[in-house]
């Protein structure tokens, strides 16, 4: 008896030139953690100059596991193993909701890696948040229109550095959950995972609109295994990614007519993306994404309404009693009062970008580079109707995300800690991930999950 030999599958000249060129970009983008891992470490041990422990994140060694550990592995594992089929099959309704549910587990189990009390309900109340100045809001008025007098560190009673660093629309948000009675730090952290993981469902609404079903389905798994959600769970800045997602998100509804209240959806866009602004200063940045989100849906159409919404907020805000202007020109001051008056500038323009390959991971950079590849020819693309292929809206959209991010690199003012900073322009460069092969994408997938287990089993995250 003879045993048939299924001979395997010869894998065409273009599809190994394409793996052997994604894996190159992911080798240069760990090549430029490690980099700015050890050279950081070396700088960090001779001046203690950026005050950091774990170049080129605010984290500390610490080996350890805990309670999230079996969901964390068990939940990787499924997605990795049923997330691309799932996507591909289920109703989009159902994918919306399921993405964001999962994301929220996957968030949930990274964050009790650390336990309940450490990972979630105590994040929020160190001496640097927003939950220890609650009780200075009893009379919100008055203490929205002294919310400037208070922000440098010269000031009588200054604001802890997160306080200082924001808007007030930051620290209200706490203070109406705890008027509400949903005080503490374990409200206070399970608001941010809620809000901060439905930026998945965000993003795929807006892939959807901008480019096609397929390209968004194919980007669902990555967006709900990314490894931004270790910090997703454990920062404020987690609630700011969602709602700046919904903002774009609405923004990208209205500008394709996607919708049936195209109208509601761009004065919806703007109200977010005045809170957005109210809720931190750099996220303004967003604006550069919202463009390309015009530009890809071609019109202006929302833009009235949209700044509308947003002057709305602006408005409110300024009648209220605060000045964004003269706040944004107080936290230049405080920032340069503090550690960045030390960070060296030349070390973070590359520590900072190390810290997003971390976030968003290998599998993100190695799609960047089908981004950046067919970036150029979409843009060409886009004076014809329709404006190029789905795969090509998708790269000027991740472009967009990626300028908005090396705006806030080179502006000065992200010395550090953007692996939470910026979570809320990290979340659109994922979707770039759909333009890996598709037969790759589990490979992908761990290398993404393996990433997130490894940061959060290996260092204490300081946010």
């Amino acid at each position: 008896m003879t045993t048939r030999v299924t001979p395997e599958r010869r894998v065409p000249p273009e599809e190994r030139r394409v793996r052997r060129a994604d894996l190159l970009a992911a080798t240069a983008g760990a090549l430029l953690v490690t980099a700015v891992a050890l050279i950081g470490t070396v700088i960090e041990r001779a001046n203690g100059s950026l005050h950091v422990n774990w170049p080129p994140l605010y984290a500390s060694w610490f080996p350890h596991l805990g309670p999230g550990t079996p969901a964390a592995l068990a939940l990787a594992a499924l997605v990795i193993a049923y997330g691309p089929p799932l996507a591909t099959r289920l109703p989009w309704r159902a994918l919306l909701l399921t993405s964001w549910l999962t994301a929220m587990a996957w968030t949930w189990s990274l964050a009790l890696i650390d336990g309940f009390r450490t990972g979630i309900s105590r994040r929020l109340t160190t001496p640097y948040e927003y939950l220890t100045v609650i009780d200075r809001f009893t009379r919100p008025g008055p203490a929205l229109r002294d919310f400037t007098h208070h922000i440098l560190n010269t000031s009588p009673d200054h604001w802890p550095a997160h306080v200082a660093g924001h808007p007030p629309a930051a620290v209200l948000t706490f203070v109406g959950l705890d008027h509400i009675g949903l005080a503490g730090g374990a409200w206070a952290g399970i608001w941010c995972i809620t809000l901060g993981t439905s930026a998945t469902a965000a993003v795929l609404i807006a892939l959807r609109a901008l480019t096609d079903e397929p390209t968004a389905r194919r980007a669902a798994p990555f967006l709900v295994l990314a490894p931004a959600a270790v910090w997703v769970g454990t920062s404020a800045d987690g609630y700011f990614a969602g709602v700046a997602a919904w903002s774009l998100a609405l923004l990208a509804l209205a500008a394709t007519r996607t919708t049936r209240a195209p109208g509601a959806a761009a004065l919806a866009a703007g109200l977010l993306f005045g809170l957005t602004c109210y809720l931190s200063y750099g996220l303004t940045l967003i604006a550069v994404i919202g463009a390309a989100i015009l530009l890809l849906g071609r019109t202006a159409r929302p833009l009235p309404l949209a700044l509308a919404g947003a002057a709305a907020v602006a408005a409110g805000f300024t009648l209220a009693g605060f000045s964004w202007w003269e706040g944004y020109r107080l936290l230049v001051e405080r920032y340069y009062q503090g550690a960045a008056a030390v960070r060296p500038y030349a070390y973070w323009i590359f520590g900072n970008l190390g810290a997003t390959v971390l976030v968003t991971g290998l599998a993100t950079v190695a799609g960047l580079r089908h981004a950046l590849t067919a970036a150029p020819p979409a843009l060409r693309r886009l004076r014809h109707r329709p404006p190029g292929t789905a795969a090509g809206r998708l790269a000027v959209l991740a472009l967009a995300a990626l300028l908005t991010l090396l705006a806030a690199d080179l502006s000065g003012m992200s010395k550090a800690e953007t692996e939470r900073i910026w979570l809320p322009f990290a979340v659109w460069l994922l979707p770039a991930t759909a333009l890996l092969p598709a037969a790759r994408h589990r490979h992908w997938l761990t290398a993404q999950a393996v990433l997130a287990l490894l940061v959060n089993h290996l260092l204490y995250t300081g946010w």
